[in-house]
Parts: C-alpha cells; sequence; structure tokens
C-alpha cells in the first residue's frame, strides 16, 4: 500500500540520512522524499512517499519515532489530507502547430508556460501524481520531451490538524 509520512524533526547534519537509513536497512524503496525548514528554521519537515508491507513500514515507523532528532511522525494517509507535486517540463515546440498544441493543453491542465526559447517551453504544473503522469502523457503524443523534473509529493492533513512541536 502507498503511505506519506510526514516527520518533523530537528535541523541538524545527519538526521536526514538517519531516517533514510532506517529504510534502506529494511530493504524498504523511497518514491520520493523533500525536505525543507519550517517556519523555525531550528525544524525541518521530511515528507516521504513509500509502497510497501505494511508490517516493515509499522516497524520503520516506530524506529523513526525513537530516533532523538525526530519530533513527531505522522501516516498522513490514514486521515484527510492534500497531497501535490511540482513538476517542471521542457518540450519542442518548432512551429506554430506545435506551440498551439502545447500551449492547449498545458491550459486544459491548468500549467504555465515559465520560460520560451527559439524553439522549446519549459512548463510548469502541480497536482497529484495522477495528474502530473496524464499531463506527460498527453504531451508526448503532441510534441517531443526534451527533459523533465519532478519535485516528489509533499503533503499537508486537512482541517485544524497540525504536525508541531
Amino acid at each position: 500500500m502507498r503511505r506519506i509520512l510526514a516527520i518533523l524533526l530537528e535541523n541538524e547534519p545527519g538526521s536526514l540520512s538517519r531516517i533514510v537509513g532506517l529504510f534502506s536497512q529494511r530493504a524498504f524503496n523511497i518514491e520520493s522524499l523533500t525536505v525543507a525548514p519550517t517556519e523555525d528554521e531550528s525544524l525541518s519537515r521530511i515528507t516521504i512517499a513509500t509502497k510497501g508491507d505494511d508490517k516493515v513500514l509499522e516497524q520503520i515507523v516506530k524506529q523513526v519515532n525513537k530516533l532523538i532528532d525526530v519530533i513527531k511522525i505522522t501516516d498522513l494517509t490514514e486521515r484527510s489530507h492534500v497531497e501535490r507535486e511540482l513538476l517542471l517540463i521542457k518540450v519542442l515546440a518548432m512551429n506554430d502547430k506545435s506551440r498551439t498544441e502545447v500551449k492547449r493543453v498545458t491550459d486544459i491542465f491548468r500549467g504555465s508556460i515559465i520560460d520560451i526559447g527559439k524553439q522549446v517551453y519549459t512548463i510548469q504544473l502541480t497536482g497529484d501524481a495522477d495528474k502530473l503522469n496524464a499531463f506527460v502523457k498527453t504531451l508526448a503524443h503532441e510534441t517531443e520531451i526534451i527533459e523533465s523534473v519532478r519535485s516528489g509529493c509533499v503533503g499537508i492533513a486537512r482541517g485544524e490538524k497540525a504536525l508541531r512541536v
């Protein structure tokens, strides 16, 4: 089953590697990993998206919780939440027809063209993984994809619940 874990921890050197180490010790794959400081610069928030055996993941969560740097861990998939990814994609736009189609598809998916070259458009799109995958698949039918990069999943619980100290 796919899980999204949100971890609040002290912003200290080595904190991230200790958490990732727990996953690798159990041969558990991390699908995506995002890390950034919070509004309190002494704290960081990690979002990990992963798939696998629930029992193994439960053990990893218990071990992560025992780490001294970890303040709080929550499984966002157990509650109502919002998740998003950022996609930056560079596509070929050589002629009027391809430029028009790229713009049309980008508008349909509510993306933005953020850079224009002589024959290349760079597009930004946010959404869940299914939306981004559908956009890439649709664009691939219309033009050549030169390069793409994705941020990985970030998530937050809906409502008043918060991952805080």
